[in-house]
């Protein structure tokens, strides 16, 4: 996964990088990006949130959401690798449980997360 900052260094919008900002100081707020090893470009991102709640004594969970993998890498295997990455990350910093958040209007992704085995539980 990439440092921060090399993400912060494509974005464009200032809103995106006052929230960057705002999150970097939160210990349990990790946004990471998958970068290609020979050129360092951002094929990737995804911000993953840790939760500590009352539910399971006090239990942790992780949340994963803003996953978007660069179109024409779309389908080459890194979403997957990602996600391997995501999930492992959670299970080493405590979190019993890892659940996304992701636009009904995007069948694509809703398809892809069902075959990591993610299943539709809540719908707002």
């Amino acid at each position: 996964m990439v440092a921060p900052e090399k993400i912060l260094e494509v974005m464009i919008d200032e809103k995106y990088q006052a929230c960057f900002s705002e999150n970097r100081v939160y210990l349990n707020q990790h946004l990471n990006g998958a970068v290609e090893s020979e050129t360092g470009e951002i094929l990737g991102t995804f911000q993953l949130s840790f939760i500590q709640y009352l539910t399971y004594t006090g239990g942790m969970r992780a949340q994963v959401e803003a996953v978007r993998v660069r179109k024409d890498q779309r389908g080459s295997g890194l979403g997957t690798l990602m996600f391997d990455w995501i999930i492992r990350y959670s299970k080493e910093n405590g979190a019993h449980l890892l659940q996304l958040t992701t636009d009904k209007r995007r069948p694509e992704a809703i398809s892809f997360y069902e075959k990591l085995g993610f299943t539709s539980s809540h719908e707002g």
